[in-house]
């Protein structure tokens, strides 16, 4: 019994860390709630607790948003002749990673805490997890501009749609954003001119009310 508390210790000093690379436990794909619960239940909610959301639910969330669901590597959410041009880049406490859904890992692009840059409503920063959307036009190069706008709305919406199901099976908040300083937060990600941010999207637990903090004690 102490030798796996003393594993868990070491496993939650370990996600603590900036690292360059995390390696994500493996996904969770059965089980949760029946998906017309999850849609009667789906919301957009904007109050969040600090807490954490252990590596587990971490690795849930992202593969319910848009990891690999088929051995020839297609993705949880569709996109236009499976281009796959939306990133996600996960914004922590720790630092800003990019999903890499192939190897299920998240890959270190900036240390440090910039999540206060994803959004620009006070919450943005409380809560433990900001989900960015990043087009990337090259891979839609020889599209018209109307139409490469069009197919990443498209696939940034259902990558969103996704994690509200997610977090309405799971018992998270969550709401998707418009209102993010996307010149500044591509200059803080290092964004090529190609990489457009569309849309971001706030995740953790719903902060608790005074009554429910009061029986919690």
């Amino acid at each position: 019994m102490k030798k796996a508390f003393v594993l868990v210790l070491l496993a939650s000093a370990a996600w603590a860390e900036t690292a360059a690379t995390i390696p994500l436990p493996k996904p969770h794909t059965t089980g949760g709630m029946p998906l017309m619960q999850a849609l009667n239940a789906r919301k957009s909610g904007r109050e969040f607790s600090p807490e954490k959301l252990s590596p587990q639910a971490l690795s849930n969330l992202l593969w319910a948003a848009y990891g690999v669901n088929r051995p020839d590597g297609r993705r949880t959410a569709p996109s236009a002749s499976n281009r796959q041009t939306i990133d996600v880049y996960v914004a922590l406490a720790e630092g800003v990673y990019l999903y890499n859904a192939k190897e299920h890992r998240l890959d270190l692009v900036v240390p440090g805490d910039l999540r206060a840059a994803a959004g620009l409503q006070p919450f943005v920063a409380q809560a433990p997890l900001n989900l960015v959307y990043v087009a990337d036009y090259a891979k839609m190069a020889e599209l018209p501009d109307a139409t490469r706008v069009l197919y990443s709305a498209a696939e940034t919406g259902s990558i969103g749609q996704n994690v509200y199901l997610y977090c309405a099976s799971e018992g998270f908040s969550t709401v998707i954003r418009a209102m993010v300083n996307r010149d500044a937060l591509a200059k803080a990600l290092h964004l090529r001119p190609e990489q457009k941010i569309t849309l971001s999207q706030t995740v953790g637990y719903p902060s608790r009310t005074p009554a429910e903090k009061k029986g919690a004690n």
